[in-house]
């Protein structure tokens, strides 16, 4: 995989990437892009589990990375909430999924809930507020992503190709076992099906990651000027974030080997139903666990 950060890498490299090859013109429509259009600030100006400011080039950061089910990224619920820790010193990154129905405290409003609800509640404040709550460590970026603007991103690059581990059927595609070439649409039928899957929310998140990582692989091939644009204009509509693009083209320098050491953590849990309501719970020892590992790569402990 070329030049990938996971999912991060999927915003950020393809500008980079398309900024190297096309010259001062196309960098400045993507300055302009994410400046006027994809930069959105929290409310805060760092997280209260931070003593100080975090440095890019020194300190390992963390990013919350957020697929929103709406119809723009201002509201909606965050179908997908994965929490990226990454570390320059030594090229490394631990990656988490949060099980969008985990039942937690929704910070700001005072009840417990699904944690995937904080978005609809209060939008990346009260999600990056909740989600630094469950875990216990300080939350430095985020990224949202509208999942309905994720059939422009892969029909702006041309398709993607991966490798499906199932046989399954969802929202009238048919997806073979083996080698498969997506469109859009396809694209994101297959990164939502769940319920055929026995692994269920870990399957579904498992497929998302695939489809990122096709689209890294793609975009890092990009040589089309018209859909450098494109592409440009899709993530302009559908991408917020409090990363600025000065701090994304210094992300890029300080992290681009971050690639070299990554690691996977999973939460373990059982899901049930609670007044009719579905749920999926996590142990305060499983919750702990997997803190305590991020916080030390963060290098908080």
């Amino acid at each position: 995989m070329k030049k990938a950060l996971i999912i991060i890498g999927s915003i950020l490299l393809l500008i980079v990437v398309a900024v190297g090859g096309y010259g001062f013109y196309l960098y400045k429509n993507v300055q302009d892009t994410v400046s006027n259009r994809m930069f959105q600030e929290l409310e805060r100006t760092k997280s209260e589990l931070r003593e100080v400011e975090v440095n890019q080039e020194t300190d390992p950061l963390s990013f919350l990375l957020l697929g929103i089910d709406a119809q723009d990224s201002a509201r909606g619920r965050s179908d997908t909430i994965i929490v990226l820790t990454m570390d320059p010193n030594d090229g490394s990154m631990k990656m988490v999924s949060i099980p969008r129905d985990t039942y937690t405290e929704i910070v700001g409003r005072g009840t417990q809930d699904k944690i995937n609800h904080a978005y609809a509640f209060g939008g990346p404040d009260m999600t990056v507020a909740s989600v630094e709550n469950f875990l216990q460590i300080p939350i430095d970026y985020y990224i949202a992503l509208n999942m309905e603007g994720f059939k422009g991103i892969v029909d702006a690059i041309g398709g993607v190709t991966l490798d499906n581990d199932m046989d399954f059927t969802q929202s009238g595609f048919h997806f073979e076992e083996g080698e498969i070439s997506l469109d859009g649409e396809a694209a994101l039928a297959f990164s939502r099906m769940r319920y055929e899957d026995p692994r269920g929310d870990h399957g579904r998140n498992d497929r998302q990651r695939q489809i990122v990582q096709a689209i890294i692989q793609e975009g890092a091939q990009l040589e089309n000027i018209t859909k450098a644009f494109t592409l440009i204009d899709v993530l302009g509509d559908n991408v917020r974030t409090n990363l600025s693009f000065d701090e994304m083209i210094d992300f890029q320098a300080n992290y681009r080997n971050a690639q070299s050491n990554s690691e996977t953590i999973t939460f373990e849990g059982s899901g049930g139903m609670d007044g009719g309501i579905w749920y999926y719970y996590v142990s305060d020892e499983e919750r702990n666990r997997v803190s305590n590992e991020l916080r030390e790569h963060l290098k908080l402990n």
